[in-house]
């Protein structure tokens, strides 16, 4: 079954629509590659994908475990190089709302690191993930 379709708007923009949904999604080319940068650019979906799915695995397994981890957030950063002009790093800091203990930590941390689009991802790009946690008060 088709996933989605794009189709080019012209002036380096495309519009994706996720066939189940009905949902959209712009993306335009990024400044520094003779757009105008005012959506998501392709790379950035990729390097957004990342850390979306990593959030969605780490509920899942939370969700397993009985703990609420809403309001998990993830910061990305997306470095390109060029010749080719590709993706080098993703640079991804997931930050919990709430202190957990040891095992639970580690044990999210492994669902995040097994995420499809994680696994996905070619080797040479480098995938520079850290967790940040709040003091338990």
């Amino acid at each position: 079954m088709t996933t989605s379709t794009v189709e080019y708007q012209g002036n380096l923009r495309t519009q994706a629509l996720h066939l189940q949904s009905n949902n959209q999604i712009i993306t335009d080319a990024p400044t520094d590659n003779h757009g105008k940068g005012e959506a998501f650019s392709p790379t950035d979906l990729l390097a957004t994908s990342l850390a979306s799915c990593m959030l969605t695995i780490i509920g899942i397994k939370a969700e397993a475990m009985d703990i609420d981890v809403t309001g998990t957030r993830a910061e990305v950063t997306k470095i390109m190089t060029d010749k080719p002009r590709r993706v080098k790093e993703i640079q991804v800091v997931i930050t919990f709302n709430q202190p957990l203990d040891e095992r639970t930590k580690n044990r999210l941390e492994a669902a995040a690191f097994s995420c499809p689009v994680a696994k996905s991802l070619h080797p040479d790009i480098e995938q520079n993930v850290t967790f940040h946690y709040p003091s338990g008060e």
